[in-house]
């Protein structure tokens, strides 16, 4: 390794500042490493933005560190404490049961610091009765999806690289272990405040939000308003994040308030889902048995997520500060959600009377059973001469109807149809992960052959663009798709 290395570039910044407060803020804890590593996938990518070679990511110093052996270096690594509401129920404390952080790592001209973390290295204080450990099939969809979700503009934890090795863990059954790095702006999430609002520490809030101001919003740290600025971004980019999940059709599947980021990115993939044809009751996770977390749900959720992390900040800020923050969460999700689905449609900007345009396009689906994203990716070719899109739909006089406010719609504007296309398809992905794409990637995976991994990684990398070498991914699902079946097991 160079002098430039990993190890030697991390900081332990979250654990020098923390390291001598009377709170409980985190526990130091070693990692325990999977025996026997190899590389599953390396993201060349997302090493490139973080300043690291592919050289050293894919080197065998690297690939042990990656996979939890950190007994030739010196590095402060940790699980943090937070707590949580569970499908709406208040669970108390929970932790990173199976993710152990290694520091930050300073990134761009002006050193934002990133956090890299190792998912499934075994247990630590937060563990309850886990071992730890993550399964590589599990890893597999975590580590596509945090790419996938960059792919497609979403604020997301990234996947540096994903190792495996003899290493197994008993789930449903004996399954090979795995770990992925994670790499966030931030790994803080709404339960590290409940966590020590609820065991009555309004100083560790305090310590937590200060915290945040100085490593991410500087510019603040001055600003008598800054408790409220905090609230009021979380607030405002988590509208946002969950507009964007709403246009192109992902669920989350566990939506707790220990899932959810301070800063608004999406956090913990587990039993995600990517919509295939489009139903708004959608529930991705089979252990959601009352739908709490289904994707029409997803917008109100966040909502209420939000309300029990502003309750976290009455030490900080009186009740009219907090309201009026929540307050903006509604106008801020339909604003966003608006303006990106009248870019899906090709508008160029959104007009109240185009509501009625959408949701009906959007009933229209959902009564046909029509493919989410490949409907609105074959949209980009529609005009008046070219109508081949309306195949997609059982009913085609209630399609004709509709696509005929849709031309008159189209004709205001001064747009030529070659250029309405190829804006759509700028916003209309191509390629999304699907589950039955995940899944063919593990099988793989699991009989040794990692190439359906690099394969998703790269075509999910640049979702919008056609690859030749995935042409089997452009269609509809196989019928077998509709059996797989996901839940919080991992």
């Amino acid at each position: 390794m160079n002098n430039n290395s990993v190890q030697q570039r991390l900081k332990s910044h979250f654990y020098k500042h923390f390291e001598t407060s009377n709170s409980t803020f985190f526990s130091a804890i070693t990692p325990q490493p999977i025996e026997n590593p190899s590389w599953v996938s390396t993201n060349k990518h997302l090493a490139g933005m973080l300043g690291i070679s592919a050289e050293e990511l894919a080197s065998e110093v690297c690939l042990h560190v990656m996979s939890g052996d950190l007994s030739q270096h010196s590095i402060n690594s940790f699980a943090v404490a937070y707590s949580g509401h569970q499908f709406g129920v208040w669970a108390g404390q929970l932790g990173d049961g199976r993710a152990i952080t290694l520091g930050e790592i300073a990134v761009g001209d002006n050193d934002e610091l990133w956090d890299l973390q190792l998912k499934g290295a075994g247990p630590t204080p937060y563990s309850r009765f886990g071992d730890g450990r993550a399964v590589l099939r599990s890893s597999i969809r975590e580590y596509l999806c945090s790419e996938a979700m960059h792919g497609l503009g979403i604020g997301t934890t990234r996947a540096l690289c994903l190792s495996t090795g003899t290493t197994t863990a008993v789930r449903e059954k004996i399954e090979p272990a795995a770990v992925v790095c994670r790499v966030a702006r931030s790994h803080i999430r709404f339960g590290n405040f409940e966590h020590f609002h609820y065991t009555n520490n309004p100083k560790a809030v305090k310590e937590l939000a200060d915290y945040l101001i100085q490593r991410h919003f500087s510019t603040w740290t001055e600003d008598s308003k800054r408790y409220y600025l905090l609230l009021q971004n979380c607030v405002l980019e988590t509208a946002k994040t969950i507009a964007q999940w709403q246009s192109v059709g992902f669920c989350h599947g566990v939506m707790n308030t220990d899932n959810m980021s301070i800063l608004g990115d999406t956090i913990d993939y587990g039993p995600f889902g990517f919509l295939d044809t489009y139903d708004p009751e959608f529930i991705c996770n089979h252990s959601d048995h009352q739908g709490r977390y289904s994707f029409r749900n997803q917008p109100s959720i966040a909502l209420w997520n939000l309300n029990a992390l502003a309750t976290c900040f009455s030490s900080l800020l009186d009740t009219s500060e907090i309201t009026d923050c929540l307050k903006q969460y509604e106008n801020e999700y339909l604003s966003q959600y608006r303006t990106i689905m009248a870019k899906k449609i090709g508008l160029l900007e959104y007009r109240p009377e185009d509501e009625q345009l959408i949701n009906q396009l959007l009933i229209m689906m959902a009564k046909d059973q029509v493919d989410y994203t490949l409907m609105f990716r074959k949209l980009c070719d529609f005009s008046a001469a070219n109508q081949s899109v309306r195949d997609y739909f059982i009913d085609r006089d209630q399609f004709d109807s509709w696509a005929k406010d849709y031309l008159q719609r189209l004709e205001s504007q001064n747009l030529t149809d070659q250029q309405r296309c190829q804006s759509m398809q700028k916003i209309n992905p191509l390629y999304i992960l699907r589950n039955y794409m995940a899944q063919t990637a593990i099988e793989a995976a699991e009989g040794g052959d990692y190439s359906e991994v690099e394969l998703l990684l790269k075509i999910l990398n640049n979702p919008y663009t056609n690859y030749a070498d995935a042409e089997k991914y452009e269609g509809l699902p196989p019928d077998w798709a509709s059996k797989i079946s996901v839940s919080c097991s991992s």
